[in-house]
């Protein structure tokens, strides 16, 4: 694996996303954080998972430079993918709690939301859905994922606005659930997971896949009709303008 590090301890899966400083989504990240939980979810000797980063960040989200460089086909299969990979991420029965060790915009954000807790770094990182200012569409099913945890109100106002939170305001809204050092992070992930885990599993699994019914139905639905309307957006010239702008200063850094 190239973008993902994996450890195992006392049935405890700890996941790192490991691609260059960032964690920037790709298509390779996607496919290997994808796989691995097929496998953690089907594995009986993994009781639960914490999905983490290395500071400065969790994850910046979906990798804005490949994907400006994707012809159509490919960016239709990449959000196709994105897509599945949410759903799956959604529908996971198993205790995933996020160890969110840094920024966490738009796609990081996503990933953090399908889990079950969320406990974050204190410090001057971000977290939130800011794709509507960077000229993309977000689909129903992403839209109700933040919902799901923060209120349909706030969830439209930041979602429209693109508002980043920063930990403490995260916390107020209820978008995580712990903030702590960046030193206690993964003590403080083990610890409440622990108390998942303890539980009898097939309960829990099933109280979390009831609790979900709605997330998971959304997620699960034919997205094709959104997913047109989100690429024809992306190719409009306002978009692309946009994403132009964000590539020159990314690459000036």
């Amino acid at each position: 694996m190239n973008t993902i590090k994996v450890s195992v301890k006392d049935r405890l899966a700890t996941i790192t996303l490991s691609r260059g400083k960032s964690n920037a989504l790709n298509r390779e990240l996607i496919t290997e954080l994808d796989d691995m939980l097929k496998n953690i979810a089907a594995d009986d000797n993994i009781g639960g998972v914490i999905l983490t980063g290395a500071s400065p960040f969790f994850s910046a989200g979906l990798d804005l430079i490949e994907l400006y460089n994707y012809n159509e086909e490919e960016t239709k299969s990449f959000w196709e993918l994105f897509l599945g990979f949410t759903a799956n991420l959604i529908s996971f029965k198993k205790p995933m709690v996020a160890a969110i060790s840094g920024h966490s915009p738009a796609g990081g954000c996503v990933m953090a939301l399908a889990c079950d807790y969320r406990i974050m770094a204190e410090g001057q990182y971000i977290i939130g859905l800011n794709e509507v200012p960077v000229g993309i569409i977000v689909p129903n099913s992403i839209f109700q994922l933040y919902a799901f945890w923060i209120g349909k109100a706030e969830a439209t106002r930041s979602l429209l606005s693109g508002r980043l939170y920063n930990p403490e305001e995260a916390l107020k809204v209820g978008l995580v659930d712990e903030v702590v050092k960046n030193e206690s992070l993964l003590t403080a992930a083990e610890r409440k997971i622990k108390k998942y885990m303890e539980l009898e599993s097939n309960t829990w699994s099933q109280s979390k896949v009831n609790i979900r019914e709605e997330l998971i139905a959304a997620a699960s639905a034919d997205q094709s009709a959104a997913l047109e309307k989100m690429l024809a957006q992306w190719w409009s010239p306002s978009t692309r303008h946009i994403l132009k702008t964000i590539l020159a200063n990314l690459q000036r850094k």
